[in-house]
Order: C-alpha cells, then structure tokens, then sequence
C-alpha cells in the first residue's frame, strides 16, 4: 500500500469514526425532548430527587464522552491539512457556509448543554433546551448535504475551485441526503440511549423512537438512491464498489429496525455504528481515484489532492504515534464508563 492510499485510508477512517461516535452525541441531543428529562425538578434539587421520582435526563447517556468525541473531527481537520492541502483548499472554500453552520451548531449545542442548570427559569431552561435540539439537528442535516454535494458533484470554476451555492444544495438529490443523515443519526442516538438508559421506562422510548427513525431514515436513502437510478443524483465512478457499499447499508438499516422492534440494544447500537459509517466509505468508495468530482467533468483525484512524498514521510513519523494514541484513549474511556448510566457514576449535567 502506498503512502498516499494509506493517508487516503485514515482520513476515511477519521471521518466515519466522527460520524459514528458524534453521531450518537447529535442524535442524544436531538431526541432530550421525546426521551426525557428532569424539567418537573427545580436545579437545586434535581440530583437529590432523581432516585427518589425516577426521573432521568437522556443526556445521562452521553455525559462521560461529551467533547471527547470531537477529537476525531480535530485529528481528521489535520490529517486533511496536513496530507491533502490541495484537497482542503478546494473544498472548504466551496462549502463554507456549510462548515460554518457545522461549527455554529457545535459551539451552540455544547455551550447549551453545559449551561442549561445555570438558568433560573423554566423559560431560561426551555431556551437552552432548544439550543440543545439545535445543536444535534444542525451539524447532522449539514453533514448530510455535504455527503449529498460530494456524491451528485459541484461545479468546477476555470481557476479549479469548487463553489457550492443555493441553487446546488436546495436539490431533491442532495435535501434527501440531509435527511437521511438527520434521522439516521437521530437514530444512532436512540440506539445509544437504549443501551445506558438508566431506566427501563427510557429504554423502552428510545426502542419505540428508534423503529420510527429508521424507518424514516430508510425511507429518504431509498429517495436519494431513486433519484440515482434515473440519473439525478450521484455520479459514481466506481458503480460496483457503490453498489455493494449500498447493498450492506441496506443491510445496516434493516438489521437495525429488527433490532429495535426486538428490543436489542447492542444489536440497534451496532446496526446503527455501520449505517453511520458507511455513506463515508460510499463517498470514498464510489468516487476513487477522484475525491471531487464536478458536475462539469471529472474532478480532483488523489494525485493531484496529496501533498508530496518528503512531508507524506514525515506526517506518517507522528501518525504512528499520534492515531493509536487517540484509539487507546477512546477505548479506555468506553471501558471506564461502561455500563448503563446513573448507576455506576454521578451525573455531569
């Protein structure tokens, strides 16, 4: 494997493993409202009631990982400056308002989480609690249209920048894509609910939650992939690997609605991990050698995207070191919170 393929490989990696560990943080959020909270406790008292009502807030489940999920968006932001600089100075330009909608919501839904107990009012916790919401709606749909305008292609200047506009987002192709990754990943995060849910009566939400969200979700790929099919959605170069990375998310989408009308949550949270994972590998995949491609011809192939050998060589000296130590801190922390939340350790928020 060469140097460019291996980098190629772990910028891949990075950004699937952002869509499936922040995946189920957007979706946690996005669901609060529908799974539960302690709205009915005032905040001096909540803690000490929590045990003696059997309240519990969603956000229980995600507490322990909350921001060290967004490691991976950090170590995948790098990876793409520092080894594809020409495939960074193409894209994000073109997708600013995106990626600045992207970081917004970040911003929002973390500072929202963390201040919602500060507020004095039940108006004050109803804002932030939108925030909340928002914060996990936001980011998701946008990662979505992203994945849509990287599948269906976007146009291509004389210079060689790529420029996305209204008029290339708000199409039925790349829409079906956002809501696809909305409600998957809204999904993801019932999943993860219903495998710490503190409580029975949670867990029992997040299962009727999840059949409906997958659903829904499935609903909206089969869109997006009809549109394909009568040739208004993705342009793939690669139609075998798109196929077959098609076939096994359809796969993931049906092991996952079992798995939730069965009421198995390590299955739905597995089910659910692959689902999130796989529109990466289907960009990636479908699109090899090119890693943009424009609606006007093809595109930016890796060639042209990586940086060259002398700093490729020198990148990997600190990516032997860098990658596994951000794989043994996630594993560590999964295996230090394991088990259902409320249990076993306090509450964060």
């Amino acid at each position: 494997m060469s140097l460019e393929t291996a980098w190629l490989a772990l910028l891949g990696l990075l950004l699937a493993g952002y869509f499936v560990l922040g995946g189920y943080d957007y979706g946690v959020q996005m669901l609060r409202p529908l799974l539960g909270d302690s709205d009915s406790d005032s905040d001096s008292d909540r803690d000490e009631t929590q045990d003696a009502h059997g309240t519990h807030d969603a956000l229980d489940a995600i507490a322990p990982f909350f921001l060290g999920n967004e490691v991976w968006l950090v170590a995948f932001a790098g990876v793409l400056f520092g080894a594809f600089p020409h495939l960074e100075g193409s894209l994000l330009p073109g997708l600013y308002p995106l990626v600045v909608a992207i970081l917004a919501g970040l911003v929002i839904g973390n500072a929202a989480v963390q201040l919602r107990r500060r507020a004095r009012s039940t108006r004050g916790r109803r804002i932030w609690d939108a925030l909340i919401v928002a914060g996990g709606a936001v980011p998701a749909a946008c990662w979505g249209l992203v994945v849509g305008l990287l599948l269906h292609g976007v146009p291509r200047r004389a210079d060689g920048s790529f420029r996305v506009g209204a008029a290339e987002v708000f199409t039925p192709f790349v829409l079906a894509c956002g809501a696809t990754t909305l409600l998957l990943f809204a999904a993801h995060g019932a999943a993860f609910a219903a495998l710490r849910a503190p409580s029975r009566q949670l867990a029992v939400r997040a299962y009727k939650l999840g059949v409906r969200l997958i659903g829904a979700s499935g609903a909206a790929a089969l869109l997006a992939l009809l549109l394909t099919v009568v040739g208004s959605g993705a342009d793939l170069t690669n139609r075998t690997a798109s196929v077959v990375v098609a076939v096994v998310l359809a796969g993931a989408f049906g092991a996952a609605w079992w798995s939730f009308s069965a009421g198995h949550p390590v299955r739905a949270f597995a089910s659910t991990c692959l689902a999130t994972a796989l529109p990466v590998l289907l960009v990636g995949a479908g699109h090899y050698p090119y890693l943009l491609i424009s609606s006007a011809g093809r595109g930016l192939d890796v060639g042209h995207a990586v940086t060259d050998d002398a700093t490729l060589r020198i990148l990997s000296a600190f990516g032997v070191f860098v990658v596994p130590t951000v794989l043994a801190y996630q594993a560590w922390s999964w295996w230090a919170f394991r088990g259902r939340a409320g249990h076993r350790h306090p509450r964060y928020f």
